[in-house]
């Protein structure tokens, strides 16, 4: 167990002034269109120095990628550099010759992306991979490169680093893929390491262990890095200095400590607004999107960019386009009036003024309409040795869900966490009919819901219905949004048929888009449009249960918040019931009631929301909290703890207490936990419902120091 108590920004030193290993002047990308041009980004200066993390951070379609591209020269056909200035370690980088910059490329300046399966070939083996960067650029042995390359691996944690060079990347996990392919970018020691959004699709303790492994490596091999996200969290535990763009501009720069406690622009004060706060939950802390979206390259408006956003925008601002200007703090802002904007002052505009649910509104109360027991779901499967073929071994599976119990009262969310391969989505599956169970029992509104979805009548189909995480893989792109949403209206026979059109639009305008998306495709929405029409239809069949998984997980923070707010207001306005998916713990936190931790297919804690977040918790639950990426906040403090080695196989997983294996807490028992590698846990139970799956006894458990402080309100 590692653990550390400071928070995320202040462990992140601050570099003095020296040569930078990068330096961007002015940059303007464009790219060629039919009838002209489209400038991408425009007036983008920053430098990177060596033993440094510069972040980049803003919503999609501010240029952030755009401006990584740029550098390496990877723009496409059609785009180019306009003007401006690349400078790598003193020389221009415009103009180079091809040849000149795939040698930097692959020896002094290295990308890692968001998926890692980008830069792995699928048919070559790793090490022959993590070979041919050392043999090609240094004309290093086969033998020295395989060497350095297993040393490497093992500087980056990898687990049994001699076996994993011998293996393919589908058979190793997304985490560990992703430090394979930091591994290659660090094999010849590049000056420069570009990383665009390398974390993203990741779950939370993989996370954070690979953002702590950025941190050390940055220290040890005193790289410069430029680091990409939307998450502002990553960016506050990782960067030293940040820069946030909006419209294809730099609006902010500032150094981490210095942005995320006094923010200057009004787009960086709104994009902290959006976040949950961890230690907060949604009676104590309101989310407040912003206002419209990105404008697109080819239709900008005149004057200041985000004025069509800002709440402070003036006629001003409106006319004439702000330049980048040093405030007396040493903060670079883009903005006419940011010496006379004071945070602490915004008031939240008329329309997006909230109302939090009443539990005790439309129907709400504490009967259950959802009870699940002891549900179970077991994948078989059949091996290819002799004796499988034949029949005569021993039959296997892959235990994805096991022994899970609970219930959801009426009106009520219950939240679900844990890392992928958890067992979140089988559990939603089988209890939406997508998928069997194989034991156990589940009941809604007192009907059996174990068996298979043909089995169901029309009338439980229409009270069950779900949100899923990638809405393009639920629409058809071939209709249109109102004749999706209009589908389960006549399938179901919820409205009259002359009443449906009119039932749609009410649906949409309850998801904040209006009559105007009726006849628009899904081609022509956003990410967060898609998403909304995907609760409007499944709102359409009026249903008591709606199940969302991982909605809200590829969003940006202000779509994040306006979903999370409407789901909100549809409990709210409609009584519903919802199971809520994610992997965030402060989005779980701010929606949820109650809240279910699962760790490798069984529940190993739950209870009431406000329980989960402070002792007693499981081991496994603290060491989740304590690697969410949280934005310093003055009131809550995050205390570290990190997990070692991987989620084992559901096919083979472990005996006794499935989490043994990876629990930093075990050796807290009297006999070092072997206990834990031989017996099933008992319930602990803390009352109001909160138990917890641990051998740990609760006087033990209640004695752990909390990860998140907060203080008591009276001692704010």
């Amino acid at each position: 167990m590692v653990e550390a108590t400071s928070s995320p920004s202040s462990s992140v030193p601050v570099i003095g002034p020296r040569m930078p290993v990068l330096e961007v002047d002015n940059l303007a990308v464009a790219y060629k269109v039919r009838g002209g041009e489209v400038e991408a980004i425009q007036n983008i200066s920053f430098a990177v120095e060596r033993g440094e993390t510069f972040g980049l951070v803003g919503e999609s379609g501010c240029g952030k990628s755009t401006t990584a591209w740029a550098i390496v020269n990877f723009l496409g056909a059609n785009g180019y550099v306009k003007r401006g200035s690349i400078k790598f370690q003193g020389q221009e980088l415009l103009g180079r010759t091809a040849e000149e910059l795939r040698q930097l490329r692959g020896d002094q300046i290295a990308m890692v992306y968001q998926d890692p399966m980008q830069s792995l070939n699928p048919t070559m083996r790793l090490g022959d991979q993590m070979r041919e960067v050392l043999t090609v650029h240094r004309g290093v042995s086969e033998e020295e490169a395989t060497r350095r390359c297993i040393a490497m691996l093992d500087r980056v944690y990898m687990p049994d680093p001699t076996s994993v060079m011998n293996r393919y990347p589908h058979q190793i996990s997304g985490g560990q893929q992703q430090r394979v392919v930091i591994a290659m970018a660090l094999l010849n020691n590049p000056a420069l390491l570009i990383m665009d959004e390398p974390t993203t699709a990741l779950d939370v303790t993989v996370e954070a262990a690979v953002l702590d492994l950025i941190a050390e490596l940055r220290r040890d091999f005193d790289t410069a890095i430029l680091f990409i996200s939307h998450n502002l969290g990553v960016i506050a535990r990782i960067c030293n200095r940040v820069g946030v763009m909006y419209a294809g501009e730099l609006v902010e720069r500032a150094t981490a400590g210095e942005l995320f406690a006094a923010p200057q622009h009004p787009y960086t004060q709104g994009l902290i607004r959006c976040l949950p706060k961890l230690g907060r939950d949604k009676a104590s802390s309101l989310l407040y999107p912003i206002r419209g979206r990105v404008p697109p390259p080819d239709n900008r408006p005149e004057g200041c960019l985000f004025s069509p956003r800002c709440d402070y925008a003036r006629d001003y601002c409106r006319a004439v386009r702000p330049e980048l200007r040093q405030l007396p703090t040493g903060t670079y802002v883009r903005c006419h009036y940011a010496e006379e904007i004071d945070p602490a002052q915004w008031v939240p505009p008329a329309d997006i003024q909230l109302i939090l649910p009443d539990p005790t509104a439309n129907g709400a109360t504490g009967a259950p309409i959802l009870e699940v027991k002891g549900l179970q779901k077991y994948y078989p499967i059949q091996g290819n040795s002799i004796r499988d073929v034949l029949g005569l071994g021993q039959p296997r599976a892959v235990q994805a869900l096991e022994d899970a119990s609970f219930r959801v009262a009426k009106g009520q969310t219950l939240g679900i966490v844990g890392e992928s391969g958890c067992g979140k989505s089988t559990l939603v599956k089988t209890i939406i009919g997508l998928e069997s169970s194989t034991g156990g029992a589940a009941e809604f509104k007192g009907f059996d819901i174990t068996g298979d979805l043909s089995a169901r009548n029309v009338e439980l189909i229409r009270e069950l219905q779900m949100v899923f995480q990638n809405p393009d893989a639920t629409m058809n792109p071939s209709y249109t949004v109102g004749h999706q949403i209009a589908r389960p209206m006549e399938r179901f026979g919820t409205v009259p048929r002359a009443q449906v059109r009119a039932e749609v639009i009410r649906l949409l305008e309850a998801v904040r888009l209006g009559e105007s998306y009726y006849n628009r495709l899904p081609r022509q929405l956003s990410g967060g449009e898609k998403q909304r029409v995907g609760i409007a239809r499944a709102l359409a069949s009026r249903p008591d249960l709606v199940l969302c998984d991982e909605p809200v997980s590829a969003l940006d923070v202000s779509v994040q918040a306006a979903l999370l707010n409407l789901l909100l207001e549809v409990q709210r306005d409609y009584g519903t019931t919802m199971i809520f998916i994610a992997h965030d713990l402060s989005v779980v936190r701010f929606l949820s009631d109650q809240i279910a931790v699962m760790y490798l297919g069984q529940v190993v804690e739950i209870g009431p929301a406000e329980a989960i977040y402070v002792p007693p918790y499981h081991p496994y639950t603290e060491a989740l909290l304590s690697a969410v990426p949280t934005i310093p906040d003055p009131i809550a403090q995050q205390r570290r703890i990190r997990l070692e080695g991987t989620v084992p196989s559901a096919l083979d997983p472990p005996g006794g207490c499935r989490f043994h294996t990876r629990c930093p807490r075990r050796a807290m028992l009297p006999d070092g936990g072997r206990i834990c590698e031989t017996d099933v846990p008992p319930w602990r139970e803390d009352g109001n419902g909160h138990r917890i799956l641990c051998h740990i006894p609760l006087e033990t458990l209640r004695a752990f120091e909390p990860v998140i402080t907060v203080p008591h309100p009276s001692s704010r």
